[in-house]
């Protein structure tokens, strides 16, 4: 059959979890929205406290920064219309909307991948150099390294979704999934460039994915190596008590994403609610559990909220007690 390169539809029709019964509907929006003020709430509050408390205008604290950035926006790209199609049962986005969430859903995975490296990079040389850190790990290079994987990211991903685009959508708008992503919207498409379009993409998500983690599992390898050589106790359980929550997060992050990539690949046939909520897991959870790791695993965080609110305590009390003695 021949295809011309002329696209019919104009909306694409996002299902969410396919086949959930209405009544169901009500909890499973309240439980996003829950979700979404989670991601909101916690990451704002750690973007507030790292721009206003100047004890954590550090390197690694600006990573962390960048990576609160990231999924606070991720939360904001994907959350709302999922929400409404289960609230209100507004299921409809446009072609250009629903390409323009596929972007930065890729976009801001990508960029998380990478903050994750540096975040990585940034432990194995306070490990291995530490006499080295103050000089190859500044607040200058930190911010030019998220800022250039941002750049090179959103630019990276505008040819992804531009060669999507070139594909003709001709009959088929349904996406079972609860946004717009790749996957879901090229095989969608018509015509005999779907799977080139498919394997061009495939190697941009295995370069994305598979490249930071080389990075990453390295620095931690090497980090577990550098822990073990360490004859103090105490600074072994420092070490590794720094690193933990990082491991923790980056396994949270690419065990179900790898597996979901080469799972679908492999022509592996997941159950698609399933499907859909491992992808959701992948994409939500690190998100919430981020800023929680922070505040409750990160000393310097905890210690400056503790003396931020001893500070505003005294306050309050000086302030009453000269009110008391003005009478």
């Amino acid at each position: 059959m021949t295809y011309i390169n002329i696209t019919t539809i104009k909306d694409f029709i996002i299902t969410g979890f396919p086949g959930l019964p209405s009544e169901y509907y009500g909890p499973v929006s309240v439980l996003f929205l829950l979700i979404f003020l989670a991601i909101v709430v916690g990451n704002a509050f750690i973007l507030v406290v790292i721009i206003c408390e100047r004890t954590l205008h550090k390197p690694t604290y600006w990573i962390f920064f960048h990576l609160a950035l990231t999924d606070l926006t991720f939360g904001i790209v994907t959350l709302p219309k999922i929400i409404a199609r289960y609230w209100w049962n507004d299921m409809k986005s446009s072609f250009g909307a629903c390409f323009t969430q596929m972007y930065f859903v890729h976009s801001l995975g990508a960029i998380n991948s990478s903050i994750l490296m540096i975040m990585a990079l940034d432990r194995f040389v306070a490990i291995w150099l530490p006499f080295r850190y103050p000089v190859l790990i500044t607040n200058k290079t930190v911010c030019i390294a998220c800022s250039l994987c941002c750049v090179v990211t959103f630019i990276r991903m505008l040819g992804l979704v531009l060669h999507a685009l070139t594909l003709p959508y001709c009959n088929l708008n349904v996406i079972t999934q609860c946004y717009c992503d790749h996957i879901s919207i090229t095989q969608l498409g018509c015509g005999e460039n779907v799977t080139y379009v498919k394997y061009v993409a495939l190697i941009n998500s295995l370069f994305s994915l598979l490249g930071p983690l080389a990075v990453i599992i390295f620095s931690y390898f090497a980090i577990i190596i550098a822990t073990l050589k360490m004859s103090h106790t105490q600074s072994h359980h420092r070490v590794m008590s720094t690193c933990a929550p990082q491991i923790f997060i980056t396994c949270l992050y690419y065990v179900p994403r790898c597996f979901v990539y080469i799972a679908h690949n492999l022509g592996f046939s997941l159950d698609t609610n399933a499907r859909i909520i491992i992808t959701m897991t992948y994409s939500l959870i690190p998100c919430i559990v981020n800023p929680l790791i922070y505040c409750f695993k990160t000393k310097n965080i905890k210690d400056a909220l503790i003396q931020r609110f001893k500070n505003r305590k005294v306050s309050i009390a000086f302030q009453i007690d000269h009110k008391h003695n003005m009478k």
